[in-house]
């Protein structure tokens, strides 16, 4: 039996280039898209630091337009 919620997750790794105020930040995907990314709740609950030109991995939004960075590279 599969989970259709878990079918649908789409991850990319990007680029971090700018960072925003509240955890934001701008993240050029490799398909040379830009979009806008936050931090998920585990790299804030443990203080991960993203800097720019960090290279992370970005869960995209099923909708489009965000994504969560869940992970530093």
């Amino acid at each position: 039996m599969s989970d259709s919620k878990n079918d649908k997750i789409l991850t990319t790794v990007g680029l971090v280039t700018e960072a925003l105020p509240n955890t934001l930040f701008r993240v050029k995907t490799r398909d040379e898209s830009e979009i806008l990314a936050y931090l998920s709740g585990k790299m804030r609950m443990h203080r991960i630091k993203v800097l720019i030109g960090d290279s992370v991995e970005v869960v995209l939004d099923p909708y489009g337009g965000k994504g969560r960075i869940v992970k530093r590279l």
